[in-house]
């Protein structure tokens, strides 16, 4: 009995060195990789733009949206203008206020159900203060979940006419109502208040531990600081106080439209700008969203060959449509991306636009999307009457690898 004993002993013993020595191997062996499962070096920042229109701005309804939702007001009234035109647009979830902490935390799951990892919050400085900001603050900083996503800011500083937030009530289309413009007073209340806010939170949007800052208008930058040396200098304070802050540097993005001009390379080099890209696919716009898709592929080929003489990198942008007829009530459809605009032909761009980033593993794997809830502009990944979570789901499919060219 007692060798019967010790012999059991012995084979449970040899049975889990055994067991040991398999789970020691096979932890040195990579598992194989799933269909649709992205390597953790190989995930990809796919940023949608959200414009924080949506709700009771005091600036926004003492000037433009009086009822106090914000720019639903226009949005309800949109009309069509040609025969097939969808308009008014109508979401599937209503119309719910965008810097509301519940709306967010649904935007945050459902944006992260399908692919989208991250938000850029169109930010605004008029008048000496920010506007629609409570988006990005009560909204997303509020938000329970907000970790699960990155986020940064791009400063929309492009100047503001009556008619371009609401024809309704303006006439005069030359009229500016707020200008992006700034002083260098207001520049230092702007870098000061980027920081302090934004740029220590542990999930704002860095590369190489630089936090992203975004700029729209680099024509209004040079009318702020008077030319390409000048912005330089405003450039090189705002880099100072980012690294008195604690970081690297800063990372400064430029927005780029239609084709890259002297102009525009000229402030690239000048003011150190870190990359480019574009928040849609922009002028000039088709009739045929092929046709615009198409153009927009070549007018990126030409920024990438301007930029990478420099050695800055062009993050490539994919954009779902154009029609913003509800500001304009004489626009045609000839102004309109209505033909072959479906998310099935947005998907096949997004995976056009995955391959370019594919094709330059030393860079970042960012992409931009037009956007999340641009539904004036008729451009938003939000479900609607129409597509339901077409769109969201096309992002789904090509993030996963799950997308083919097949009809």
């Amino acid at each position: 009995m007692h060798y019967l004993r010790t012999l059991t002993y012995l084979w449970s013993l040899l049975t889990l060195l055994l067991m040991v020595a398999i789970t020691t191997i096979c932890s040195c062996v990579s598992t194989p990789q799933r269909s649709g499962q992205l390597k953790e070096q190989d995930e990809y920042d796919v940023a949608a733009y959200i414009w924080p229109s949506c709700h009771n701005d005091p600036m926004g309804r003492d000037t433009l949206w009086s009822e106090g939702t914000g720019e639903w007001e226009i949005i309800k009234k949109g009309n069509p203008r040609f025969e097939g035109h969808y308009q008014p647009k109508v979401p599937l979830w209503g119309y719910e206020m965008d810097d509301d902490t519940q709306v967010m935390e649904k935007w945050i799951d459902v944006a992260t159900a399908h692919g989208i990892n991250t938000f850029i919050f169109d930010w605004y400085w008029f008048n000496g203060q920010p506007f629609l900001e409570s988006t990005v603050n009560n909204g997303f900083l509020k938000a329970k979940n907000n970790k699960k996503m990155k986020f940064y800011l791009m400063w929309a500083n492009h100047n503001v006419a009556h008619n371009y937030w609401n024809v309704h009530r303006y006439k005069d289309n030359n009229s500016r109502l707020w200008t992006g413009v700034v002083d260098w007073a207001n520049f230092k209340i702007i870098v000061e208040r980027v920081i302090r806010q934004y740029f220590h939170k542990p999930n704002y949007y860095k590369i190489d531990n630089c936090p992203v800052f975004s700029i729209f208008g680099f024509h209004e930058l040079l009318e702020s600081f008077g030319n390409a040396d000048g912005v330089k200098k405003a450039m090189d304070y705002f880099r100072s106080e980012v690294k008195k802050a604690g970081f690297p540097d800063l990372h400064l993005q430029l927005i780029g439209d239609g084709s890259p001009t002297d102009k525009f390379i000229e402030l690239v080099v000048k003011a150190e700008v870190n990359s480019v890209t574009k928040y849609n696919w922009g002028w000039p716009y088709e009739e045929d969203y092929l046709a615009w898709g198409t153009k927009a592929m070549q007018r990126r080929d030409q920024w990438t060959a301007k930029l990478d003489s420099l050695g800055v990198p062009f993050f490539p942008n994919a954009s779902i449509g154009w029609d913003d007829t509800p500001r304009f009530p004489n626009k045609t459809a000839k102004e309109v991306v209505h033909y072959n605009d479906s998310p099935e032909s947005f998907a096949a761009f997004l995976q056009k636009t995955k391959e370019y980033v594919d094709q330059r593993p030393d860079r970042p794997k960012l992409i931009t999307i037009n956007s999340w809830n641009e539904w004036v502009e008729g451009s938003y990944l939000l479900p609607d009457m129409k597509h339901g979570y077409g769109y969201l789901n096309a992002v789904k499919r090509v993030m996963n690898g799950e997308y083919d060219y097949k009809p």
